[in-house]
């Protein structure tokens, strides 16, 4: 009896305790896509402007990947993404999840 092969998934790593809310629901939803490998969640903290809704935006290239600023009301998180997606692919891919 043959096995059918697992579609790879990227990981969500998460290592911190509070999130922005929404956050961890759209990075599960990001995973699936294959050229994704690792989405970790990393520092929040408060803003000044309200964002009424979820955003996610590239900030700047990391090696192997890219930063991502998620905004909902104050609160502010960075976002790791390691892929082999470019800015563009990985802008369509979040706005494909938004």
């Amino acid at each position: 009896m043959a096995s059918t092969p697992k579609k790879s998934q990227g990981r969500v790593v998460l290592n911190h305790s509070t999130h922005v809310p929404g956050l961890i629901a759209i990075l599960h939803k990001l995973s699936v896509h294959p050229k994704i490998k690792t989405l970790t969640p990393a520092m929040i903290s408060r803003g000044r402007s309200n964002a009424p809704i979820l955003r996610l935006k590239i900030s700047v290239p990391i090696r192997g990947g890219f930063k991502l600023i998620a905004r909902k009301g104050k609160s502010v998180q960075e976002v790791f993404v390691i892929t082999d997606l470019t800015a563009e692919q990985l802008a369509e891919a979040i706005g494909a999840v938004l």
